[in-house]
């Protein structure tokens, strides 16, 4: 199981991050990327600051302790409404609070939020402004495009961080691809805008006070640690961790220096057990858990077996920890064969 007594630093933890993803890094997510790593910073998806006003609060701020590190994701265009949902962040234990001024949406651009907001630095500088403010001590970050559409990102991003420093933010995750808000998809512009990690990397020299994460295209640790070494000071990955769990199994030897051993796949989805147990107890479906968990094998033998049997039969009423449990079994058969 997780050690509940880790202690750790904030800033350290963004070193690695697990990027926020629409329906993805929701709370069983999450609880099952902390069984590999006990040191990246996790994150929500994103919530609107409205919906954390007036929704279910209950419901969408839930999190389990063995989480943390974790930040919450806003969204949202109003400097009070924002500022609202950070202290309730910051009282509901969030260790940190992230500004989405990313995601390419319709639904968000609807809302005049997310990317569409790199037009408007001036309104993010004060939304930020405002967050920090009612956050106390938990940080406040941005998480950003270099740019939208027609925009110059050579022009465009540096003006951006210099408004967000002097508004007091302190650390910026930059998605390093344009979003273009008409004509692609979100799937889309997480793919076809060219990746341009160059251009983080020279603000990161132009803003040597500001603490830069990079986001974008980053597969695994060797690409993560190179970034680091090239001083950034953070990398964010998203896709790749959630498609190849396992790669975060070594992140805290390879990346926060703790000792080892690394955390097997095998070894995090025993952790899972206990958490699966509990939740259906409450009522949860086996496959809102699994379905995060297919690619915990992933090119490894057995792997389509794990998969089979999840997707196959996590539906079915009353399946619990015991149809992991035979699954797993599952890959040790085939890698004895």
């Amino acid at each position: 199981m997780i050690d509940k007594s880790l202690k750790f630093e904030r800033s350290d933890a963004y070193r690695l991050s697990v990027a926020p993803m629409m329906d993805w890094t929701d709370r069983h997510c999450r609880v099952f990327h902390r069984g590999f790593t006990r040191r990246a910073l996790l994150h929500t998806e994103m919530v609107t600051a409205a919906a954390v006003l007036h929704g279910d609060r209950g419901r969408l701020l839930a999190y389990h302790p063995l989480e943390r590190p974790l930040a919450l994701q806003l969204g949202g265009s109003d400097p009070a409404l924002l500022a609202a949902a950070a202290r309730i962040g910051a009282e509901a234990g969030y260790d940190a609070i992230d500004l989405n001024v990313g995601c390419p949406s319709d639904r968000v651009q609807s809302g005049c939020f997310g990317a569409a907001l790199m037009r408007e630095p001036q309104l993010v500088a004060e939304c930020a402004a405002a967050m920090i403010a009612a956050a106390g001590p938990v940080p406040v970050s941005v998480k950003c495009r270099i740019g939208v559409d027609e925009q110059d990102p050579e022009a465009v991003l540096p003006a951006f961080l210099a408004m967000l420093a002097g508004a007091g933010v302190r650390r910026v995750a930059i998605h390093a691809r344009k979003a273009w808000l008409q004509g692609l998809s979100p799937k889309e512009n997480r793919e076809i805008p060219p990746l341009d990690h160059d251009l983080v990397l020279r603000m990161k020299a132009a803003f040597p006070d500001l603490a830069i994460v990079i986001n974008g295209g980053i597969m695994d640790l060797d690409m993560a640690g190179g970034f680091l070494d090239r001083g950034l000071d953070g990398v964010m990955i998203g896709r790749a961790a959630y498609r190849t769990p396992a790669l975060l199994g070594a992140v805290d030897r390879r990346i926060f220096g703790a000792p080892g051993p690394d955390v097997e796949p095998e070894a995090a989805v025993l952790a899972m057990l206990p958490y699966i147990e509990a939740e259906r107890m409450c009522g949860t479906g086996l496959q809102a858990i699994t379905r995060h968990m297919l690619g915990a094998f992933q090119g490894r033998p057995g792997a389509r077996a794990w998969r089979r049997r999840l997707s196959e039969d996590a539906h079915r009423p009353g399946a619990g920890p015991e149809l992991v449990a035979a699954a797993l079994a599952m890959v040790g058969e085939r890698v004895a064969a």
